[in-house]
């Protein structure tokens, strides 16, 4: 029989894939003797089998949670149910990878009115039992039966509106007892029966509330983002209560043992008194600073920062920790490595090499390079932030800086996001439901919650700016405005956040690049010193060209031609060559262009220093040049000494059934071979002038033909290359050496590629095309049915962003086997959009990948991407 129920002594920090993370490190901290509330974690596996049985506990795992319960009654001394000595419990969801609020929680299992009023009289504590009362039903209602959150808000607004107090806190058992009555009421009218009073039942419905949470909205837009696979499952912790709320000697907190936003080496985390821990994470009222818990419990608080350091130590990172004190006495709830700003992570793994904790291969290992992106954006221009006055502060949750129209809610950050306008979510606080509009916001400001809230939590691993806690917003969500020093913003109105600093500003701010810091030069020098893959950049322009080498990267994989056609009036030339009717007209138009391109190349040449080029001929279909508009077909009859009928009806005969399959790449050349010889021209041109100057500088250029499918379709078109180019070459009396390849982006090219290596010497997968032909449907189309795709669970990812390694990959993977065992001195790219995601950039390195190109801004990610892949290969 299957063991699908651990206790936590039974675990350790080996057993996450099973355990998931809360579990494995709650079982780790039982072991090194940390003072944690016991319980048992429902493992990862019980979750699959609960989808695969239809959304079912099926007997066997339920037999066992029984089991355990028994087990931890005998632990814990207490009883379910029990009117003496009650069991009360949390149950938490643990995945694998964190995802923090992702999925649901409920505290305080185990009640029932017959409960309540014993442990109300046996602790002398009323106002405890019925806060925790009312609590539970509020989760359970929300979580397990999916009323929501909302109607139970109302009902404690309402309370504290006639009771006249501002807090929770403030109201009595009393009010909390009727609070409880209200809110049962409320459970009884939107689900039809009592609230369930049986603690077994609660318990087999709060489980199967946090399995399905697995699939919620949610979830699945942030395993998306952070490549967790469906697959895994969460698992489910039940852990006995600790009560940081019953009274002022009691509280609860959240804390990591360094600055999630700098890195700097100091306790930072937030505390409430009289508190449970959803009221920190939640943000619904704002914490205070750790330091204070000193004051009220100082023996807690020694203890506290012991364990912090122990942990520290014992897992050798950064932790996040939960906490609460119950009645002075400190209990441990929850430790994971914590999430990060980019910058606090570089400086978190310098620090831990420079203090012995880590190597360099595990400082480069620790680092998601999806979050140096963050680096690279935009700052605040120094000068026009220091002329400005903010007109609030709060907390600065994630730094960077954002500028943009407010909106007020999730479904309109996305919606405005769509149609091109910069915006700033302005929140009473965020739930996790919001993630969709945190992602699509520049910033976040939050009225309510601190450091530790979910808004700011959130934030930091997306890397958007947030500022959260700032109570002095007056805010109106219903009628879509607040007031902040004294002024009224709407909807619309445009202002900008400091994540760093936590000021608000109204209006807009002018930004400025940002510069790279010294612990990013450090992390980059090691990664460069591990990585054995090259990484090179998409640029078409000399400025693409210089920022991308300076963030390191060592050639250009692609450069597209036809983007140079479009500058000045270099596109009237080219028109002038698509309507012309003879060879010789044509070549009189392409010499018009031959003079730019050979300029703009040059530039390129120059930009990167010697280091290899590549640039692809023309590759779309000719009718993407041509005029649009009555007045640019004029202009081109006019130049052409042609009527505006022909012009239409050559205009006409260019229109492309299908563009993306259609008279485009190689066979532009196949068809009108004075396009290639004007471009093999420009290019060997512009690497004679630019080698003439550069004495030092290698310069082999590396001419890539489009979309070839068959080895004497290459033949063809590199003879005329080759031939113009030897011309070229001999007249200016060198001895320059020059490489003739192929982007493989056709399935055939791949399942031919030991042919096609006959010719080629060199292969660069264009994997944006190479998806859309093996999938069979088009990126621009795909968005019209991925969401579905994704609710169905036929993908987990869109294709284009991240690389099918199955399908596309299998296609790639055998085109280098067969390349390379034709031509053993190929060498091997890809230069699609994949160039720059790390685990795409991760599958390049292991099917022997030479370097990967990617987007300028991408080069620090692949280059911390290839050196991670080269380190976990080696170990």
């Amino acid at each position: 029989m299957a063991k699908w129920v651990y206790l936590f002594t039974e675990g350790d920090a080996t057993m996450r894939n099973l355990l998931g993370g809360k579990g494995a490190n709650l079982a780790e901290m039982t072991n090194i003797g940390l003072p944690v509330p016991q319980g048992f974690t429902i493992t990862t596996e019980a979750c699959t089998q609960y989808y695969e049985d239809g959304r079912e506990i099926n007997d066997e795992i339920q037999g066992q949670i029984n089991e355990y319960i028994e087990k931890m009654e005998e632990i814990t001394g207490k009883k379910f149910g029990d009117k003496e000595n009650p069991l009360l419990v949390s149950v938490r969801s643990g995945a694998r990878a964190s995802m923090p609020g992702m999925m649901d929680t409920i505290l305080n299992l185990g009640l029932n009115e017959t409960v309540v009023e014993t442990i109300a009289a046996k602790s002398g504590n009323p106002r405890w039992a019925w806060d925790c009362y009312r609590r539970f039903i509020q989760m359970y209602s929300d979580v397990v039966m999916e009323v929501g959150k909302k109607y139970f808000e109302e009902l404690i607004d309402e309370m504290k509106a006639k009771k006249g107090v501002s807090q929770d806190v403030d109201l009595t058992a009393e009010d909390l007892k009727e609070l409880a009555s209200q809110f049962k009421a409320e459970y009884k009218e939107k689900i039809g029966e009592d609230f369930p009073d049986d603690p077994k039942k609660q318990l087999m419905g709060a489980i199967k509330a946090v399995f399905r949470s697995w699939d919620n909205p949610r979830a699945n837009v942030y395993r998306r983002d952070n490549d967790i696979p469906y697959s895994w499952g969460t698992a489910v912790n039940v852990q006995s209560m600790a009560f940081g709320n019953m009274g002022d000697d009691c509280g609860t907190g959240v804390a990591f043992t360094r600055d999630p936003a700098t890195g700097e080496k100091k306790l930072m985390g937030e505390f409430l008194t009289n508190a449970q821990g959803e009221d920190v994470v939640a943000g619904v009222r704002t914490p205070m600073p750790i330091a204070q818990m000193e004051e009220k419990f100082p023996e807690a608080f020694e203890q506290f920062k012991q364990v912090c350091q122990t942990l520290e130590d014992h897992y050798r990172d950064m932790q996040d920790m939960e906490f609460t004190v119950e009645n002075k006495k400190l209990y441990m709830l929850q430790t994971r490595n914590g999430k990060r700003t980019a910058q606090a992570a570089l400086k978190i793994a310098c620090d831990l090499v420079d203090e012995g904790m880590r190597t360099e291969e595990e400082a480069v290992a620790m680092i998601d390079p999806r979050n140096l992106d963050t680096l690279l954006h935009p700052q605040f221009d120094a000068a026009a932030l220091k002329a400005a006055t903010p007109m609030g502060k709060a907390l600065g949750a994630s730094p960077g800086a954002a500028c943009g129209k407010i909106v007020f809610t999730a479904e309109d950050a996305k919606a405005w996001a769509e149609r091109g306008e910069k915006v700033v979510l302005v929140r009473l606080e965020t739930s996790p439901e919001d993630i969709e509009g945190m992602k699509s916001a520049q910033g976040i400001l939050t009225v309510r919650g601190g450091m530790t809230s979910h808004a700011a939590v959130v934030a930091r691993g997306m890397g958007t700016c947030c500022v959260s806690g700032c109570g002095d917003i007056v805010m109106d969500e219903a009628n879509k405005k607040f007031t902040l020093a004294g002024k009224e913003f709407h909807e619309g109105d445009s202002i900008s956040l400091d994540g760093s600093t936590g000021n608000i500003y109204d209006g807009i701010i002018p930004t400025v690049d940002a510069t790279i810091a010294g612990e990013f030069g450090r992390i980059m020098a090691w990664a460069d010193k591990y990585r054995t893959m090259g990484v090179r950049t998409n640029a078409d322009t000399p400025s693409d060209a210089k920022k991308a080498r300076e963030l390191g990267a060592e050639g250009i994989g692609l450069c597209r031609t036809e983007h140079m056609f479009f500058e000045g009036n270099r596109i009237d030339a080219f028109r002038e060559m698509i309507c012309s009717d003879t060879v010789e007209e044509r070549e009189a138009a392409l010499d018009k262009i031959l003079p730019y391109q050979q300029g703009d190349f040059e530039q390129l040449f120059e930009a990167m220093e010697g280091n290899p080029v590549t640039i692809r001929f023309l590759d779309p279909p000719l009718h993407e040049f041509v005029p649009q508009t009555e007045e640019d077909i004029k202009k081109l009859a006019d130049a052409q000494g042609k009527s505006v009928e022909t012009i239409k009806a050559i205009i006409e005969s260019l229109k492309e059934f299908n563009p993306m399959m259609g008279h485009r790449g190689c066979r532009l050349t196949v068809t009108y071979p004075e396009i290639a010889v004007m471009q093999t021209k420009a290019v060997i041109r512009a690497a004679l002038a630019v080698q003439a100057k550069h004495a030092d500088w290698t310069i082999v250029p590396e001419i890539m033909i489009p979309l070839v499918g068959e080895e004497k379709e290459l033949k063809y078109v590199k003879k005329i290359v080759v031939k113009t180019a030897d011309e070229e070459i001999k007249a200016a009396g060198s001895d320059m050496k020059y490489e003739v390849g192929t982007m493989i982006e056709i399935p055939r090219a791949a399942l031919l590629a030991d042919e096609i290596a006959k010719e080629a010497e060199f292969f660069c997968f264009g994997t944006n095309d190479l998806t859309q032909m093996t999938f069979g449907f088009s990126r621009d189309d795909a968005g019209k049915f991925l969401d579905a795709y994704y609710d169905a669970k036929i993908f987990e990812n869109d294709p284009f962003a991240k690389l099918d390694q199955n399908g596309v990959g299998k296609l790639m993977d055998m085109a280098v086997k067969l390349g390379k065992g034709q031509r053993p001195e190929l060498h091997c790219g890809i230069c699609g959009e994949h160039g720059g995601d790390p685990s795409s950039v991760e599958f390049c390195h292991r099917i022997g990948l030479d370097y990967v190109s990617c987007s300028p801004f991408r080069v620090p990610i692949a280059r911390l991407a290839a050196a991670q892949a080269a380190i976990s290969m080696k170990h």
